[in-house]
């Protein structure tokens, strides 16, 4: 893959030199490009092992609650990588204002490595308690901390070397690093699930951490061969560098204003279909559709290869028609696909829980004060209603169902089929679940793979067109002295805050209602949003002169 990328680098790299000669890249240029996409890889690898493994982690770090409770907890840890990601972008941004790119990618790699190996030392809860979820949430937020600084130094380093006639092109190599990292994360997942077999769950899921610490020194090699951007260093050079880039950002009315239609007309819609596409459909697929995950990791893994060439393909065609039509048409065109695609997925994938559904319904009757949403941030809270147990277990096996409110103080009841139970009883429910034919687990001889393999690249599609050309739209944006600032604060924000939170706030709305596909109006609502923002309020900035704003 990495050969790939370099030779197709390199060859479309040497095409450019016909071009005017402010327009020309230098093989000095070309190498920090590739060395910039490819430090990135590694540390999108880093951040989404924690992702990937989150129902493994739920289970050695959060053993001290139910296992729906403990599930939802670890995906609020990997929610708490997001959520600090903003702090991130503020502390390196500001750095990547004042001193320089290429210090400040350094630091955001030293701290992502070292974050990541701690992960995989740390003892789990059965070994220390209660300080093992703590310091797995402390690694998790100097992960975030890290990547809040990464990103928009990356994108703004390439498209700062770049020809402007071409600038979306090169920063979509950027683009596909985030799904390439996730790529090779699943690869080394599945590598040691082979090598520890049924250890896996016990210790060898640690090996995907440990190895880790391999990429670190490979991408702190690639880092330090780095030299300063050349927008960076002339502004540098006449003495124009920003003096408090914070203060700029979001004291000046207009630069805040550009923030805000970056956020709200770009970002936001963007994250929401990128985290659907790459990982709430995981977690659905495993969860909600009881797909063993290597099955899982392998469909999705397959569909990322073949949709990851499409990253180059939006970028190098937002070069022709601009970033903003094939942003906008990706936001809407997932607006409306999303759930189908889902719905599509599971009867490609788990047809059997289709006809438990329709022959059996579920109904949950209870008094809707004793039911809550089941989200709870700050973990404090347990399932200790009837009806909060009896939704959990339903939703942990992939069934959906019907809420039926009862007058206060009525007991809770749960009806599958034409069984009755009265109060909450694990064992006669999911008695009464075997009798009704709903899958404990999606039979491997029932999957088409082909369709779920079709439905899965599509989805990947969708994040091509949403993500490919933001890079170099963001970084047209802004203005040079501010650029790291301004760019990488909107991002994470909605990156971190909107996106981080879509596995967390999508379980949770599938529990409250007991429909497995509400979670995914989620999205829907913020990619539409998204498109009207974006379509009043975001300018073409395709081919401006980005070194004299």
């Amino acid at each position: 893959m990495l050969r790939i990328i370099k030779e197709t680098v390199r060859m479309d790299l040497h095409t450019s030199s016909a071009t005017p000669a402010r327009e020309s890249i230098s093989a000095d240029d070309r190498k920090v490009i590739l060395a910039s996409s490819l430090g990135t890889i590694f540390e999108w690898y880093d951040f989404y092992l924690y992702g990937s493994l989150a129902v493994t982690i739920s289970r050695q770090f959060f053993a001290g609650v139910d296992e729906t409770t403990g599930f939802v907890l670890a995906l609020l840890a990997f929610a708490a990588g997001f959520i600090v990601r903003p702090f991130g972008a503020v502390f390196f941004g500001r750095l990547g204002d004042m001193i320089g790119r290429k210090h400040t990618f350094l630091a955001t790699m030293l701290l992502m490595g070292l974050s990541t190996l701690a992960v995989g030392v740390l003892p789990n809860y059965a070994s220390i308690g209660i300080a093992a979820p703590i310091l797995l949430v402390t690694a998790r937020l100097l992960q975030g901390l890290a990547l809040g600084g990464e990103y928009g130094g990356a994108a703004v380093y390439v498209a700062e070397h770049a020809p402007a006639s071409r600038r979306g092109y090169y920063t979509s190599w950027i683009q596909t690093t985030a799904t390439i990292g996730l790529l090779l994360s699943l690869g080394v997942i599945l590598g040691s699930r082979v090598l520890t077999g049924d250890a896996f769950e016990t210790w060898g899921w640690r090996i995907p951490f440990w190895v880790s610490i391999g990429m670190l020194a490979v991408s702190m090699w690639i880092r330090l061969s780095m030299h300063e951007s050349p927008a960076f260093a002339r502004m540098k050079a006449e003495g124009r560098l920003s003096k408090a880039p914070l203060r700029e950002v979001f004291c000046e009315r207009r630069n805040l204003a550009k923030l805000l239609v970056a956020l709200f007309g770009m970002i936001a819609g963007m994250t929401v279909v990128w985290y659907t596409g790459q990982f709430y459909v995981l977690y659905f697929m495993t969860q909600s559709l009881r797909v063993d995950p290597t099955t899982a990791n392998l469909l999705l893994g397959a569909a990322l290869l073949a949709g990851s060439p499409l990253f180059i393909v939006f970028g190098a065609l937002s070069d022709r028609i601009g970033r903003k039509p094939v942003m906008l048409a990706g936001m809407l065109v997932a607006a409306l696909s999303i759930i189908p695609l889902f719905k599509g997925l599971t009867h490609a994938i788990n047809p059997g829980i289709e006809t438990a559904a329709r022959a059996y319904p579920v109904t949950v009757a209870a008094d809707p004060g004793t039911c809550s949403l089941q989200f709870d941030p700050l973990g404090q809270r347990k399932n200790v209603s009837d009806c909060d147990r009896a939704k959990a277990l339903l939703a942990k096996a992939g069934v959906s169902y019907t809420n039926v409110p009862l007058a206060a103080g009525e007991p809770a009841s749960v009806t599958i089929g034409a069984t009755r139970i009265e109060g909450f009883d694990a064992a006669r429910m999911k008695a009464a679940l075997d009798a009704a034919r709903y899958p404990a687990h999606a039979d491997p001889a029932r999957i088409d793979y082909p369709v779920a393999f079709l439905l899965l690249t599509l989805l990947i599609g969708l994040v091509t067109m949403v993500y490919s050309p933001l890079a170099a739209a963001l970084v047209e944006m802004f203005p040079t002295r501010i650029r790291y600032t301004a760019l990488s604060v909107p991002y994470h924000v909605g990156v971190g805050w909107i996106g981080g939170l879509l596995p967390t706030i999508s379980f949770s709305l599938v529990t409250a209602t007991g429909d497995m596909y509400f979670g995914l109006w989620y999205p829907v609502v913020i990619a539409a949003a998204g498109f009207v923002v974006g379509l009043i309020f975001v300018r073409e900035t395709n081919g401006c002169d980005i070194n004299d704003a």
